[in-house]
């Protein structure tokens, strides 16, 4: 998890709007069942990107931040998709890093090395300095925005990217607990932003949000790793604890959650005094065949759907506020001052 030196949690008055940013997860496509592969570098579906403009975004004024990975940072077609709609003022670019597919390749591919907190601080410090780099270089800004791939921050994550000038991570996913796989804990991770502080440098974090919905959702960080247990998930417990309108954790995202699951967490959420959501997803979705949640184009067109439905939800019933990352950040700043 993030080695935070100063960690100061943001906690708006109940009379502030909620926010919601966009985060898109802006990567190559690749078989999620099968083992990482430095081969798969295919990008072909950063050409739908445009889709979920105009179809969604446009017309709700969503400015969403792509955080890009290199084989989209450095092939010239996907530059050109991404460049013209940041030109465009439609999108912010920001950098997302998965390790196997980013040089220098020096490690061994394995699971374990997926997650980039786990590699010698050397060798995150140098894949990630020339991801930013080529970022820079191709569409002609520094990047500020980060998310580590698989949400694999570690103990030199953040003096890293305050070292490369970024002022916003996005690698939290709260209440969530990886490190069985080899990730990182975020168990006592919250849903609200913070800010931290690394080499002299002032960041906020901006998670992507997790939360609870149904009669217990206050109780949730407490109650729901017990639901986890094996004994529990042999009773079949989360379910029924779903089914019954008890307590369920819902990530705010468009792939495998239906519109009713998100609506439901976000009015717990915001009723529980949460005033920020983080929205996020992958980019091979936009084009069918790529990821589990769209293949076929009936499920694209449910997902384009779930997302616009949500927004505008967001928008009318819980009177929020669509802002992008760098600019919820700057808002924050400013009320701080």
């Amino acid at each position: 998890m993030l080695n935070l030196q100063s960690h100061q949690a943001i906690s708006p008055p109940p009379s502030t709007r909620p926010v919601l940013t966009v985060v898109v997860d802006t990567e190559e496509e690749f078989d999620w069942s099968q083992p990482f592969d430095r081969r798969n570098v295919g990008v072909s579906s950063i050409a739908a990107q445009p889709l979920a403009h105009e179809r969604v975004f446009d017309k709700h004024g969503v400015v969403p931040t792509y955080v890009i990975d290199w084989p989209v940072a450095t092939t010239p077609s996907s530059i050109a998709v991404l460049t013209k709609l940041m030109d465009e003022g439609r999108c912010a670019i920001g950098t997302h890093l998965h390790p196997w597919v980013s040089p220098p390749y020096t490690e061994e591919v394995n699971n374990f090395n997926s997650y980039a907190g786990n590699l010698p601080r050397e060798l995150e410090f140098e894949k990630l300095r020339l991801l930013t780099e080529a970022i820079t270089t191709n569409f002609g800004r520094a990047p500020k925005v980060f998310k580590a791939g698989r949400y694999g921050v570690g103990p030199h994550t953040a003096e890293i990217i305050a070292e490369l000038g970024y002022t916003v991570d996005a690698s939290v996913v709260p209440h969530t607990d990886m490190s069985a796989d080899g990730g990182p804990d975020f168990s006592s991770h919250g849903r609200d932003p913070f800010w931290f502080e690394a080499k002299g440098q002032r960041l906020i974090e901006q998670p992507a949000t997790a939360t609870y919905a149904g009669l217990l959702h206050r109780q949730g960080p407490r109650l729901h790793p017990i639901l986890l247990t094996a004994p529990a998930r042999a009773m079949r417990l989360p379910g029924i604890a779903s089914r019954l309108g008890m307590l369920e954790r819902v990530k705010i995202t468009p792939e495998g959650y239906s519109l009713e699951e998100l609506k439901r967490a976000t009015r717990c959420l915001v009723k529980s005094g949460g005033r920020f959501v983080g929205l996020t997803y992958h980019s091979p979705s936009l084009q069918p065949g790529h990821t589990p949640y769209v293949r076929e184009q009936s499920d694209l067109d449910q997902f384009l759907r779930t997302l616009d439905s949500y927004i505008e939800f967001f928008k009318e019933e819980m009177n929020g506020a669509v802002m992008p990352s760098t600019g919820y950040r700057s808002a924050l700043e400013f009320i701080s001052v």
